[in-house]
């Protein structure tokens, strides 16, 4: 009956999600004109560059770069960047007395309703993206993937990557319960995670002295991960131990997550009425 009521919430959410379908076609028109004037940034720097010494340097080739940037579009969609608009409104109405009446545990409520929401704009938005960025002239194109293994374990990891930013996301929601005055802090934790991820630049053209560091830590299983296996800039040979890290933080996230929305709805005081 739990896994009946959890689908029925995440089908709820993926056919709300689809009404959107403008919303979505608009989304894809801007990522295609941010794309194509990233692309023409890196063109220039590798044209330009000192020996193209920075990408050389970090193991990127400028069509590696390219497809980097189309697949960002896509995966970016998965990042949780605001709090889901349903639960912020139930936190700041008070109308959260009506969660906790369901009998579903709330973190597993907030779980279904996050990956419907984070899996949508993949459908309209992400795939329009992928389509136009494999319809381009040959400079500007998305390349196909370094080899079908390479395909295969992006694959895995992307799925990977799904659960990662819905626990996070769910995770941002309880921090978001405990603050009573806006929702400045969560905004700033989710932008970091965005940041981190290589969302706005390729973690691989970071300091050589940040790369120990960048990959280790969280974001980088979001985006950076599974787009370096599909470029090939990450060898299959250290695939298993990367997509173990995206795990490990997941499960790091779902424990933090129960634990403080346990304490939370200790202490909740619901307002309004």
């Amino acid at each position: 009956m739990k896994l009946k009521a959890l689908f029925s919430i995440f089908r709820m959410k993926t056919a709300e999600g689809f009404q959107y379908r403008l919303a979505g076609i608009a989304g894809a028109t801007t990522s295609i004109f941010w794309v194509l004037v990233e692309i023409t940034v890196y063109r220039v720097f590798y044209t330009y560059a000192n020996n193209n010494t920075a990408g050389i340097l970090a193991g990127l080739t400028l069509n590696q770069l390219i497809s980097y940037s189309w697949l960002t579009q896509l995966v970016f969609l998965m990042q949780p960047m605001s709090i889901d608009s349903d639960i912020q409104s139930k936190i700041e109405s008070g109308n959260i007395a009506l969660e906790l009446c369901r009998p579903l545990d709330l973190y597993t409520h907030w779980f279904a309703k996050l990956t419907a929401s984070r899996l949508t704009p993949l459908f309209w938005r992400g795939s329009l993206v992928i389509l136009v960025g494999m319809l381009m002239p040959a400079s500007y194109r998305l390349g196909p993937p370094a080899s079908l293994i390479n395909l295969i374990l992006m694959l895995l990891s992307f799925f990977s990557a799904l659960f990662l930013c819905t626990t996070y996301g769910v995770l941002m929601c309880v921090v978001r319960m405990g603050i009573t005055w806006g929702n400045g802090p969560t905004y700033m934790l989710m932008l970091i995670g965005g940041v981190l991820s290589g969302a706005y630049l390729p973690l691989q053209l970071w300091p050589d002295s940040w790369q120990r560091f960048l990959l280790l830590q969280p974001f980088a299983g979001y985006l950076d991960i599974p787009l370096r296996l599909y470029v090939g800039s990450m060898s299959p040979q250290t695939a298993f131990a990367a997509i173990t890290l995206q795990w490990v933080w997941t499960l790091i996230f779902i424990l933090l997550g129960k634990f403080l929305l346990v304490r939370r709805l200790k202490t909740i005081v619901v307002q309004g009425g």
